[in-house]
C-alpha cells in the first residue's frame, strides 16, 4: 500500500496544533509539527477569537510542512462548537469573533423562550440546551441591535471560515451545523421556524456538505506564501467532538463514549436523531456524526474546571501530573459539586467559585488546592454516572463498555474514577482521537477507505489501549447518593 500524507488543523480552547499524519498499510502514524495557543482575548467586557492570528500561525505551519518535501495529499480544520463569523457582501470578515463564553448571552434563553417554546425549539433541533449555542448568541447580537447583522451576508462557523480563508469557498459542513441550534435534523436543513424567530434572514446560512467532502484547492496565493505547491482543502467531520467519534475503535455498537478534554462530551452513537419528551427532560443533545449517524450526547464542563484552576495558580506552576498526584492524597468525597453549574462556566477564579458552591450548599469547603481538584475529579465522575444512567434509560441497545477519547484519558486517576462510578469497563485511547478522525476523514474523501467500520479498524491496529475495571463501587454508589443529593438542591 503507498504512503498518503495529510495534515490536520485540530483547535481546542487552550491551543492549537498542526499533526501530519501517514496512512500506510493500513495504519495510521502521527506527528506533531506545530502548536500555538487558541486562547480567547478580551476587548473590553468582551470575549472574541483572533482568527486573523491563527490563521498566520496556519500559514507558519504549512510553510514547515512545505519545506520537509512531503507530498501532502489534502489538509482539513476542526473545531469546538458554536462560534461563527459574519461576512460582508464584498467578501470581508466583520470583527473577529465572540467567544461562546462571552456573557453577552447571559438570560438569551430566556428571553428567546418569550419568543418561542424550550419545547417547540427541542422538538425542531433536538439540541441541548446551552446558552453559548449559536442559537442564542444570534439572538442576543440581535437584541444588542448589533449593526453586524444588518450588513451580513453570509454566516460561516469558524472551521468554514478558515476553509473560506484558504479556499474562497461558502460551505457549511454537517457535524458543525447541527450544533448551532439552527438546523432539523429530520428535515435535514437549517430550519426556517427558527430563523423566524430570530428574525434574521435564513439566507446567510450556506449550503450544507457531508464530512469527507473535498471543497478544492488550496488558494494560488497560499500556496505561493507558504511554498506549496498543490493541496486539496477538505471538509471532514469539523467538530472536534464529531473527529473524535470517528476514532473509537469500537468492535459494536453497544458502547457509550466520552470524548474528554475541556469538555467531556458523553453518550452514543445512533443512526436516527432521538428526540422525546425524556430526551428534552434530561437535555440531550443529537449532533450529526460522521456517514449519517447521529451523536446522542450531553455536554459536560469537563477538564475545564481543572485547566482554570491551573490559571489560577500560575505562580505555583503546577504541571497536570502534578494536580493528579495532589488529588490523589487528599480526603475521598468531603465535598462535591455540579460541574454543569453556570458558576463555572467562566468565573474570574476557579477555585474561589468552587469554595464558595460548596459552601452555598451546606458542604465542607476545601481548604487546600489537593482538595479542590479532588473534588472536581470526583464530581466529573459522578456527573458520567449521572449521564450514563440516563442513557441506559433512552438507549435501544444495551451499554457493556466505555470509551473514552482525547487528551483526557492521560489523567488516569480521573479513568478509574469513571470506572468506578459508572460500574462498567472503561476502554482509554487514543489521546489524539480528534487528528486522527480529522485525518482518516481526509482518507475517506479521497477514497483510500471506503467506510467507517474500516477506519475504525485500522485505528484499532494503529494504537495501545488501556482497559480499567470498577473498583470500590459501593462507596461510589453512596457518593453518588450523596452527590445527586447536593445538585438537585
Amino acid at each position: 500500500m503507498d504512503t498518503h500524507h495529510f495534515i490536520a488543523f485540530d483547535f481546542g480552547a487552550e491551543s492549537g496544533r498542526c499533526i501530519l499524519g501517514s496512512l500506510s498499510n493500513n495504519k495510521i502514524s502521527l506527528r506533531e509539527i506545530s502548536r500555538f495557543p487558541t486562547g480567547m482575548m478580551t476587548v473590553g467586557e468582551h470575549f472574541h477569537w483572533n482568527i486573523f492570528r491563527l490563521y498566520e500561525e496556519m500559514k507558519k505551519s504549512l510553510r514547515i510542512c512545505a519545506a520537509e518535501k512531503v507530498n501532502i495529499e489534502s489538509m482539513a480544520l476542526d473545531t469546538w462548537g458554536v462560534d461563527y463569523s459574519l461576512v460582508a457582501s464584498d467578501g470581508s470578515i466583520l470583527s473577529v469573533p465572540y467567544a461562546y463564553r462571552d456573557p453577552r448571552t447571559n438570560g438569551a434563553m430566556e428571553s428567546l423562550f418569550k419568543i418561542m417554546p424550550r419545547e417547540k425549539i427541542y422538538e425542531l433541533t433536538g439540541i441541548q440546551f446551552l446558552q453559548l449555542n449559536t442559537l442564542f448568541q444570534l439572538h442576543a447580537q440581535k437584541k444588542d441591535k448589533s449593526p453586524l447583522l444588518d450588513v451580513a451576508t453570509d454566516l460561516l462557523f469558524m472551521p468554514d471560515t478558515f476553509n473560506y480563508l484558504f479556499t474562497g469557498i461558502k460551505k457549511s459542513e454537517f457535524t458543525f451545523a447541527t450544533t448551532s441550534q439552527l438546523y432539523n435534523p429530520v428535515k435535514k436543513n437549517w430550519d426556517p421556524e427558527i430563523f423566524k424567530a430570530l428574525g434574521i434572514n435564513i439566507d446567510i446560512m450556506q449550503d450544507i456538505v457531508k464530512p469527507g467532502t473535498v471543497l478544492g484547492d488550496l488558494s494560488e496565493r497560499i500556496c505561493k506564501e507558504t511554498g506549496i505547491d498543490h493541496m486539496l482543502v477538505t471538509a471532514v467531520a469539523s467538530h472536534d467532538t464529531g473527529s473524535a467519534i470517528v476514532s473509537i475503535p469500537a468492535e459494536d455498537e453497544n458502547f457509550a463514549y466520552i470524548s474528554s478534554g475541556t469538555w467531556s462530551l458523553m453518550g452514543i452513537e445512533t443512526h436516527e436523531p432521538i428526540i422525546s419528551d425524556k430526551s428534552l427532560k434530561y437535555n440531550f443533545t443529537n449532533e450529526g456524526g460522521a456517514e449519517g449517524t447521529f451523536r446522542f450526547l450531553k455536554n459536560i464542563m469537563g477538564l475545564w474546571l481543572v485547566q482554570e484552576c491551573k490559571h489560577a495558580w500560575a505562580s505555583k506552576n503546577y504541571t497536570y501530573p502534578q494536580l493528579v498526584e495532589i488529588a490523589q492524597e487528599a480526603e475521598p468525597f468531603k465535598c462535591l459539586i455540579d460541574p454543569d453549574a453556570n458558576d463555572f462556566l467562566n468565573p474570574e477564579n476557579m477555585p474561589e467559585a468552587i469554595r464558595n458552591y460548596c459552601k452555598k450548599t451546606g458542604q465542607p469547603v476545601p481548604d487546600s488546592d489537593a482538595q479542590i481538584v479532588r473534588c472536581v475529579f470526583e464530581s466529573l465522575a459522578l456527573k458520567y454516572r449521572e449521564v450514563m444512567d440516563q442513557l441506559k434509560e433512552l438507549a435501544v441497545k444495551p451499554i457493556n463498555k466505555l470509551h473514552i477519547i482525547g487528551g483526557g484519558t492521560q489523567n488516569e486517576l480521573l479513568c478509574q474514577y469513571a470506572a468506578n462510578a459508572t460500574g462498567v469497563q472503561v476502554v482509554t485511547g487514543p489521546a489524539e482521537a480528534t487528528a486522527t478522525g480529522n485525518i482518516m476523514m481526509q482518507a475517506l474523501a479521497l477514497g483510500y477507505v471506503k467506510s467507517l467500520p474500516e477506519i475504525r479498524k485500522i485505528i484499532k491496529n494503529s494504537f495501545d489501549y488501556k482497559t480499567y475495571q470498577p473498583q470500590k463501587t459501593a462507596d461510589w454508589n453512596n457518593a453518588y447518593h450523596k452527590f445527586l443529593s447536593i445538585i438537585n438542591k
